[in-house]
């Protein structure tokens, strides 16, 4: 989709961008395999729903947070996972001369304070789904740098993924060539030169709400208690 007014509007909302995405994967392969879809960030959430509905496959989501530059707050510098994987983004390191030792005990301390914090908040405590032999695809509504899905890679990986995939509306080129190099497959229908912003690229963007993202995971609890009695 373009727009004649903007032509770098690519989705009317986040239903359109879902449709698009969707379009783009390889649903039978996923249905035939077992699959689980994790959403690897608030508003990842809705896009992990969505492909996990198309493809009859599990559904979770993965917790994570940035660690900033301390002479710089607006820019992240790392990644820590709830799995406890911690990606850096070395250029940004070197260029402000941080001390990695600085990196692990930030690390650390966001796991502690506000990650597990994460962990209650979204999954009542209770542990990823398992991945052990899966096929996984990780969910995302846009990838800018790409730290978050490293680290989101990093850590289906520790838990024993068999196939991973990655799959986003919208990232930015170079990125999308990186990720190629360490995993499976990316599936994005628009890749962009130079990208900007999410909301630049949507006639109507909104945020998943608290509220929201919970009803998404619980849904997708019930559905496995479900198929669990059933079996």
């Amino acid at each position: 989709m373009s727009n004649d007014l903007n032509p770098n509007i690519y989705f009317e909302d986040k239903e359109d961008a879902s449709r698009q995405l969707i379009e783009t994967l390889p649903l039978e392969l996923l249905s035939e395999n077992e699959t689980v879809v994790i959403g690897i960030s608030e508003g990842g959430v809705y896009f992990a729903d969505q492909i996990a509905k198309a493809c009859d496959a599990q559904m979770d989501i993965l917790l994570t947070e940035a660690i900033l530059a301390p002479n710089n707050p607006e820019v992240p510098i790392a990644m820590i996972s709830e799995t406890q994987e911690v990606v850096m983004h070395k250029a940004l390191i070197d260029a402000f001369d941080i001390n990695e030792d600085y990196v692990y005990s930030e690390a650390h301390r966001k796991y502690e304070d506000e990650v597990l914090a994460y962990v209650y908040k979204y999954r009542k405590g209770k542990d990823l789904v398992s991945l052990e032999g899966k096929y996984v695809v990780l969910a995302d509504e846009c990838i800018e740098t790409g730290l978050t899905m490293m680290v989101a890679l990093k850590s289906v990986i520790a838990r024993g993924a068999k196939n991973i995939y990655i799959a986003t509306p919208i990232l930015d080129t170079s990125v999308y060539e990186n990720l190629l190099t360490v995993c499976d497959g990316v599936f994005c229908p628009h890749k962009i030169q130079d990208y900007i912003s999410i909301e630049y690229y949507y006639q109507n963007f909104d945020i998943l709400d608290f509220d929201e993202i919970c009803e998404i995971v619980e849904a997708q609890e019930k559905k496995i208690k479900t198929a669990e009695v059933v079996e």
